[in-house]
């Protein structure tokens, strides 16, 4: 479908609705309607059975005053990877709210994969996001987000702006993960020992459907950052990675080492990276 664009005195509306369903050979795109600045590339099969999708927004940056919204529904059997070919930016604004809600559903016996690469706040920005997973029993999740406060190769600190981010995982409507946070460029919580000692990049990786085994898997493979740290728990069956870093590239590796030791144990596949993260 066509966008239909809009562009208001306030910022972009864009909105992406995508629908995934198992043909009974490999998953399919059978849903797609896109409104505004949001859309997808071709669906891709590198390895066979699962859709990889490519998420894109084509003016490459969100402004206060945007609205961006994303709702993905997997249904039974399918599998879907969905990822970003480049960092999500979000500029500065005149103290105007960009907004971000991401929507996924995911039936039993299907899997998702939610692997976008790290948003980047700038200086001043003035940021809401907020994304929910809704699976049902036996459906299966791997996924993670990456928030990069400022542009520190560049010399700007993250000194001015706010975020709130809530990350949210429920199963038959019972919350497995709710995380809000709250971030404001000169809060203590950036530079103090129990806040984020002054690392720069701050990410949450979780996997749904985990076990002792699979926690032991990501312990054994010493995941260690030069500049930052690494660690995981588990919580009933949910696997939980957190990683602070100075860096990007750094704090992106290590989530992908991990998810190549996750992926196996929970999907029953090898790790497939997209091709679009070596471009």
């Amino acid at each position: 479908m066509n966008a239909v664009v809009e562009r208001t005195s306030d910022g972009w509306r864009a909105q992406l609705s995508l629908g995934f369903i198992h043909d009974g050979r490999r998953t399919i795109l059978s849903h797609r309607k896109h409104y505004g600045p949001l859309v997808i590339q071709k669906p891709f099969y590198p390895e066979g059975e699962p859709c990889h999708i490519y998420l894109l927004h084509p003016p490459g940056g969100v402004v206060g005053g945007d609205q961006l919204k994303l709702d993905v529904e997997v249904k039974k059997k399918a599998h879907a990877l969905l990822t970003t070919p480049a960092a999500g930016k979000f500029y500065r604004s005149n103290e105007t709210t960009a907004v971000l809600e991401q929507s996924f559903s995911v039936a039993d016996g299907a899997f998702l994969e939610w692997l976008p690469q790290e948003t980047i706040l700038f200086a001043d920005s003035h940021v809401q996001m907020q994304t929910r997973i809704d699976l049902e029993k036996q459906a299966k999740f791997i996924g993670w987000e990456l928030l990069c406060l400022g542009r520190p190769a560049s010399g700007e600190k993250y000194t001015l702006g706010n975020c709130q981010q809530k990350f949210s995982i429920y199963r038959d409507e019972i919350p497995l993960v709710i995380e809000t946070t709250r971030l404001h460029g000169s809060a203590n919580v950036l530079n103090t020992h129990w806040g984020l000692k002054g690392c720069n990049v701050m990410g949450t990786c979780i996997a749904v459907g985990a076990s002792k085994s699979v926690l032991q898997a990501v312990r054994d493979a010493e995941i260690l950052l030069e500049e930052g740290e690494f660690t995981v728990t588990l919580i009933n069956d949910v696997l939980i990675c957190r990683v602070l870093a100075m860096q990007a590239e750094p704090a992106r590796n290590a989530f992908i080492k991990a998810w190549e030791i996750i992926r196996p144990c929970i999907i029953k596949r090898e790790a497939s990276a997209p091709r679009i993260w070596f471009t």
